[in-house]
Parts: structure tokens; C-alpha cells; sequence
């Protein structure tokens, strides 16, 4: 089947593919490989395959939110990929944390409607792939960066999100707020193949101003680098 959206065909992606939501995200990653060739350009889903450390590794675009995310993972499985590790921002929700702080999923609240249309509305719990967060927990402790691990949730309607939403979720176990996990997860575990999720928290959820990009980018950079160690291990 020849994919709709990501125009490659098998062998331009790599097993192991690394989701951003940002293009631009896509070819700063792509910078610090060896031999990176762009394979897709196609309605801004920029993709490039390349090598870190010896090991074959993909960056993909995914663009905004649950429905452009679910597309790019399912094409992506159509292409091969047998590892989907998403690099992303999120909204703080727990106290403790604060922006520049790296989250690092171990499963998602489906609070999207995506989740949903897979599911048929049945409750369910999308998770990432044990071995996924084994790797990136690895690689983030290697690093020495200030990290969280536990529950996050995806949401769709950003700034439906306000502070009274996160103290509820945050009464739930809830430690970050995202748009793109829970589908990527969900497919993931749908086609059979692993997934996982690093995160930078560029802000508190609820509050809608970021952190200015001179300020985010360390931490940006930093979780790029702990995606691509994790990808590393993983593919040994």
C-alpha cells in the first residue's frame, strides 16, 4: 500500500522513527545525524532518515493534534517502522514541576477524539511500550537533566484547557497535558509495534504564555538528544 500523506516508499523510513510535531523540529534533529536525506515533504510533513551513533534512525513530522498524528503513525507502519518515540512540548500540570523540566510518558488519559474513534468510545488505556520508557528513562538519567516519569493526558482542545482542568487531573495522577500521545499510542499498540513519549514542559496547563525561545531551546535540544540515545539502544 503506498501511503497517502508521507511519500516514501519502504526503505527511506527507518525502523526506529522519532515524532515531532514542528518541521522545523524535524530538520534540527535531522542536523545532528550523519548522511540525514529528506524522504517527505509533502504538506509540510517533513521526514528524514539518517544515522546517530551508527544506528539507522527516522525523524517525521507529525504536525498538530491527535487526527495529524494518527495519520503519520499509520502511514508510518505501512512503511515499516517498528518503534515510534514522539518529542514533544506539554503544559506542567503538577505542581512540582516547572518549565524546562523533561516528562517522559508512561501512558496517556485519551481525552482526544481519535482515541475514541479507534476504541468505538470503549474505556481503554493507551500505554507506552515498557522497553521505550526503560530507554529513554536511561538516556535522560544519563544526560543529568531534571526529569519526571508517570501519567500524562491528551487533550484536543488547547485552550479549552484552563487551571481548574488541571487541578482536577492533577488530583488524578496527571503530571503533563499534550495533544498527540494517546493516538500514537493507541496505533502503536493497534499495529503491533512499540512506542513511547519525551516531553518538555514549556508551560504551566491552563497558562497560555511559554517560555520565550531562546529559553526553551536548551531543554528542546536536550530531550532531542536523549530521543536519539534512547533510538540508539533501542536498536541494538
Amino acid at each position: 500500500m503506498r501511503p497517502i500523506h508521507v511519500r516514501a516508499k519502504p526503505g527511506d523510513v527507518a525502523p526506529i522513527v522519532l515524532l515531532v510535531g514542528d518541521p522545523g523540529r524535524a530538520t534540527r534533529t535531522a542536523g545532528l545525524m550523519d548522511d540525514a536525506v529528506c524522504y517527505n515533504e509533502f504538506r509540510g510533513l517533513v521526514g528524514y532518515t539518517g544515522t546517530y551513533e551508527g544506528a539507522g534512525i527516522s525523524v517525521q513530522t507529525t504536525g498538530m493534534g491527535s487526527p495529524s498524528a494518527a495519520i503519520v503513525c499509520e502511514e508510518l507502519a505501512m512503511l515499516g517502522a517498528r518503534v515510534l518515540i514522539r518529542l514533544g512540548t506539554c503544559g506542567a500540570v503538577h505542581q512540582d514541576m516547572r518549565a524546562t523540566d523533561i516528562v517522559i510518558a508512561t501512558a496517556a488519559c485519551p481525552l482526544d477524539g481519535t482515541t475514541s474513534g479507534y476504541t468505538d468510545g470503549e474505556p481503554y488505556a493507551p500505554a507506552a511500550t515498557f522497553r521505550v520508557v526503560r530507554a529513554l528513562v536511561d538516556a535522560a538519567s544519563d544526560a543529568g537533566v531534571r526529569f519526571h516519569t508517570g501519567l500524562i493526558a491528551t487533550e484536543d482542545a488547547l485552550y479549552r484547557v484552563r487551571e481548574a482542568w488541571a487541578d482536577r487531573w492533577q488530583a488524578r495522577g496527571v503530571i503533563a497535558q499534550e495533544m498527540e500521545a494517546s493516538a500514537i499510542f493507541t496505533v502503536a499498540a493497534v499495529r503491533g509495534i512499540e512506542a513511547g513519549c519525551i516531553l518538555v514542559a514549556s508551560n504551566h496547563a491552563g497558562q497560555h504564555e511559554r517560555l520565550p525561545d531562546d529559553e526553551l531551546q536548551p531543554a528542546i535540544d536536550a530531550m532531542i538528544r536523549i530521543g536519539l540515545r534512547a533510538a540508539v539502544s533501542l536498536s541494538s
